[in-house]
């Protein structure tokens, strides 16, 4: 058995895990960790970011964008915590994150001597905010308590784990053997009871919605199936967009979906937690009963519907067309009205300006297998239903914590998980401004990422509500900005400002041949943006 120290023992665990890349900033606590990864940059690329935040952002794109886990580095307490924002971002996108940080030396935890970095319990903070997190406290544990990390964040539904070593133990040596990755929990078996169950609901409905989440993400051939047996339109709110591809007859947006929302009388959701009927939509069709196929057992409790079947979206989908075919009766073509009905969204969606003209260029421009990253602004909340999404993970969003300021450091992580494939972000000037210094990130590593900032000079949904509900008491929601051109170009980042779609068009085209970082800021006159809300909370 070889003699190691514990961060070459994690480095090597890691490289046994398949990670091939950790982003992250170097500090004290963490230096014998760093040394094992410069002794490892043979095999493993160390991507250097400006704010722990970002470090935790770009490893959350890799895993939004790959369904791999991302890895990242950060020193403990105060890096924990700017990384705290992204480890809950993955934990409400169900998302697989692993943060390695360190913990003040050994002897003083939980002492209160004021130690360099101290939390009162870090490992307590990190349990309360991943699905899992430990402490490795000798060299001899490091390389199964990453298995296991990595264990428990592919496992049941997907989540972020954490791993903190004390200071001096990063440091000690000992002989070790290193752990082979260990398998992924079993899912639940189908309970075919439920499934027979579901079959005979679904048999008897006559206008059945399908809605699928990041837990269906690789289950779409079989929701594709499953859509075109019951001629039942599939939407999705965020993270399942393109699970079935919404240049399909089937293949809807959220806001679009709201056309044939109020004659639906059954809904089956797969892989997800509802969010669109139960939160967002919230009037419910008359009669209207759930089915539910989601691999979390807890999800049956939270939201109980008429039939539950814990099962992973895949093999339970494959199980519920398998009953299915046995007395399903023949429906009649839906092709044709949800093609209509889409439509009809769409040009309802024709109010939503001057977002939907740019997001109708980034859709013609972008490649089908291009990625788009979403932000908290007044285009990225259009997107959700105005840009139509081809193929799983190509749309990368936040989850329900709406992390405002997620989307640029995000998808410099998309880009390096998809280095082949183009990457943009959009993004408002508020939100851009959270991570506007990983310009230089972009810079040092050559993340040919295309940033779209929408510049209204405003945090724009806080403005219109101040302005229509708090009679325009307005407070801290107009905003003083510098020359986004002139500050990307001293990045040595190219540059370009543009005033309308028509202009946006080849600008992009220029920016997305470069296989170079660049920006583009589109000025948008402050409070000119029609309100998106209309179509992502309709009743309210």
């Amino acid at each position: 058995m070889p003699s190691l120290t514990t961060g070459r023992v994690i480095v090597e665990s890691l490289l046994r895990h398949g990670v091939d890349t950790v982003f992250g900033i170097p500090g004290a606590h963490t230096y014998d960790l760093m040394d094992a990864l410069h002794g490892a940059s043979d095999r493993l690329r160390f991507i250097t970011t400006r704010h722990e935040q970002a470090a935790a952002y770009l490893a959350y794109g890799y895993a939004k964008s790959s369904g791999r886990p991302g890895v990242f580095t950060v020193v403990p307490g105060p890096g924990v915590l700017n990384a705290g924002a992204a480890l809950c971002t993955a934990l409400g996108a169900c998302t697989p994150l692993l943060c390695l940080t360190a913990d003040i030396p050994a002897p003083f935890i939980g002492r209160g001597r004021g130690i360099l970095h101290e939390l009162p319990d870090q490992l307590a903070t990190l349990r309360s905010i991943t699905k899992w997190a430990a402490r490795i406290d000798h060299p001899t544990q490091a390389s199964s308590a990453v298995a296991e990390a990595f264990q428990r964040m592919l496992g049941g539904r997907p989540g972020p784990a954490a791993l903190a070593t004390p200071w001096d133990v990063l440091g000690q040596r000992a002989e070790v053997t290193l752990t082979d990755p260990l398998p992924p929990p079993a899912p639940p078996p189908v309970d075919n009871d439920a499934i027979e169950r579901a079959a005979a609901l679904i048999n008897a409905a006559k206008r059945p919605m399908i809605t699928v989440g990041a837990g269906a993400l690789h289950a779409g051939a079989e929701v594709q199936e499953l859509a075109r047996l019951l001629q039942a339109p599939v939407t999705a709110h965020r993270s399942g967009r393109g699970v079935v591809s919404e240049d399909s007859p089937y293949g809807f947006s959220g806001g679009s979906a709201l056309q044939l929302w109020m004659q639906t009388d059954l809904v089956i959701g797969i892989g997800s937690r509802l969010e669109l009927q139960h939160l967002r939509w919230k009037k419910m069709p008359p009669g209207v009963q759930f089915v539910r196929i989601d691999i979390d057992p807890t999800e049956m409790v939270r939201l109980p519907p008429a039939v539950g079947v814990v099962a992973d979206a895949k093999s339970g989908t494959q199980a519920l067309l398998q009953a299915l075919r046995k007395n399903a009766p023949a429906r009649p073509s839906r092709e044709g009205e949800c093609i209509d009905a889409k439509a009809r969204a769409r040009k309802e969606f024709e109010q939503v300006q001057p977002q939907l003209a740019y997001l109708d260029v980034l859709r013609r421009v972008l490649p089908r297998d291009g990625f788009l990253v979403e932000e908290i602004s007044q285009v990225g909340f259009t997107a959700r239903y105005g840009f139509p999404v081809y193929a799983p993970r190509t749309y990368v969003t936040c989850g329900y914590q709406e992390t405002l300021g997620f989307g640029f450091n995000s998808a410099l992580g998309v880009k390096i998980a998809n280095p082949g494939k183009a990457v943009v972000s959009i993004t408002g000037d508020g939100g851009f401004m959270f991570g506007v210094q990983e310009l230089a990130t972009a810079v040092q590593h050559n993340i040919a990422v295309v940033t779209c900032v929408f510049n209204n000079n405003a945090y724009g949904n806080v403005r219109r509500d101040q302005l229509t509900t708090y009679q325009g008491r307005l407070i801290g929601a107009e905003l003083t900005n510098p020359d986004f051109v002139k500050l990307a170009e001293s990045f040595g980042v190219a540059s370009e400002r543009v005033h309308t779609p028509e202009q946006f068009g080849p600008a992009l085209e220029r920016a997305m041949a470069l296989d170079a970082p660049a920006l583009i800021e589109i000025i948008v006159e402050r409070g000119s943006e029609a309100s998106p809300w209309p179509f992502l909370h309709p009743y309210r």
